[in-house]
């Protein structure tokens, strides 16, 4: 491949206390996935794999849409792992383009508060046709970092928002109905 974007990003979030402590919640991967994009955008492919269909994204003169499978898992901590394992763009006819995706969101206790901490890497390698091969690599290569940042970014606040309210809801549904779907563990960080 000829060129290489790439951005990181992390990730720190206050949980809120609830009755359930959210190490229950992340064993539930799929509830993660639904708060990294909206429903329209998420087709579950099976139990650990799901497409993510991006919105589409511009670079210089092309409009583009990602389409990425990912596998999410939790580990017996409860650390939710992300990991592209295909992705094909959409809008070009064009095959020279490998995406990766890791990811990964962890909870830990300090201090009393239970947080989430997590890091997303994406990278993106691709063999530019012309007329970007005659453009100065410096300024493709901001152009497409910026890119990839603004991606995770957006996902980022997505993230800090949809995840704690999901968390929240499935709290009150789990306490309204009585039948939690692990054993509860009132904080098994400790």
């Amino acid at each position: 491949m000829d060129t290489r974007f790439s951005a990181s990003l992390g990730v720190e979030i206050v949980v809120p206390d609830q009755p359930i402590h959210i190490t229950n919640y992340l064993r539930q991967p799929q509830r993660v996935v639904n708060a990294l994009a909206a429903s329209s955008q998420i087709e579950p492919l099976n139990e650990e794999i799901y497409r993510l269909k991006m919105r589409s994204l511009n670079f210089m003169t092309l409009s583009i849409q990602p389409v990425v499978d990912l596998q999410i898992w939790a580990t017996e901590t409860a650390a939710i792992n992300l990991r592209s394992i295909a992705c094909e763009l959409r809008g070009i006819e064009y095959d020279q383009f490998l995406l990766s995706l890791h990811g990964q969101l962890s909870p830990y206790q300090q201090h009393g508060l239970t947080y989430l901490k997590g890091q997303a890497d994406l990278a993106v390698e691709v063999e530019l046709p012309p007329p970007f091969t005659f453009m100065p690599r410096p300024l493709l290569e901001t152009a497409g970092n910026s890119l990839l940042l603004s991606v995770l970014s957006t996902i980022k606040q997505r993230l800090l928002y949809q995840l704690l309210e999901d968390y929240r809801n499935w709290v009150a549904l789990q306490m309204e109905t009585n039948t939690p779907t692990h054993p509860i563990a009132a904080n098994p960080l400790n």
